[in-house]
């Protein structure tokens, strides 16, 4: 039926022009912003998951760098422990050089001397440091290291007393002759130590892949969810493109149709 008051086909062609330039609209907005999800009614469900994918992320990110801090303490103190370890083989030589009954009084003096010094030594390793926090204490401590994003597990790093370990081996006079064994008890006690630190380690080391190979995994799933396929997209793209662009020839065609209606009442 040809009106003047009413156009149908115009306001059907109109309304369908608006839906592809809605289209049309999203499409740029995802592939300009790289989202999926340009906004909450894209999928809200969707973007609830991936606001919790990304807080997760970024926690286990900073997990991961505390990790690798703690490694790397552990790799300081294992660096003392082996100037300590060979500073106590150099005391046991001294120990049984001056058990020699050819050296004269002046010979096992100049031992002396050189292992008292030596004794300083282990005294100023016992001090060692990482960023201001100790490596040992005086009494066997440990300190708290956490290996998941969430904060649910955690381990202990041992600050292990150093001191104990050679407090009866700081005399020469007490290791030399049949007191030797002195010394051999100082070095087991310091194998002891120097084999949890290796433990420990091992296992921080093991953390820390987990946590990195944790964090591949998290992004590939936020990906999944929040990253827009550009090739999909693109295509979504070229199809609203051509929509808008014969909706809108439609809508011509259809607004001129209403001259029929005037030729008819000349």
């Amino acid at each position: 039926m040809i009106s003047i008051n009413t156009n149908t086909s115009s306001t059907l062609a109109s309304y369908n022009l608006q839906k592809s330039s809605d289209l049309l609209q999203k499409s740029l907005a995802r592939l300009s912003s790289g989202s999926r999800i340009a906004s909450s009614s894209d999928d809200a469900g969707g973007l609830a998951v991936s606001l919790k994918l990304s807080s997760a992320i970024k926690r286990t990110s900073d997990a991961s760098a505390n990790v690798s801090n703690a490694l790397s303490l552990l790799q300081v103190q294992a660096g003392s422990l082996k100037s300590a370890a060979s500073v106590l083989d150099r005391l046991s030589e001294l120990a049984t050089l001056g058990s020699d009954v050819t050296k004269s009084s002046s010979d096992v003096a100049n031992y002396c001397t050189e292992y008292t010094s030596l004794v300083s030594e282990l005294n100023t390793l016992t001090s060692d440091a990482f960023n201001g926090v100790s490596l040992f204490s005086g009494t066997t401590g440990t300190l708290s290291v956490y290996i998941s994003q969430d904060g649910s597990q955690s381990m202990g790093i041992s600050q292990h007393n150093l001191t104990g370990a050679y407090s009866a081996v700081t005399d020469f006079s007490s290791v030399t002759a049949n007191n030797v064994s002195k010394l051999t008890d100082a070095v087991q006690s310091l194998a002891t130590i120097m084999a949890t630190n290796g433990a420990e380690s091992s296992r921080v080391q093991f953390a820390l892949d987990s946590l990195n190979s944790g964090q591949v995994a998290l992004e590939s799933a936020l990906s999944r969810i929040y990253d827009v396929d550009v090739a999909s997209e693109t295509a979504k793209l070229a199809r609203a493109n051509i929509l808008v662009q014969s909706g809108a020839a439609m809508l011509t065609q259809a607004n001129a149709s209403q001259s029929i209606a005037l030729k008819l009442l000349q």
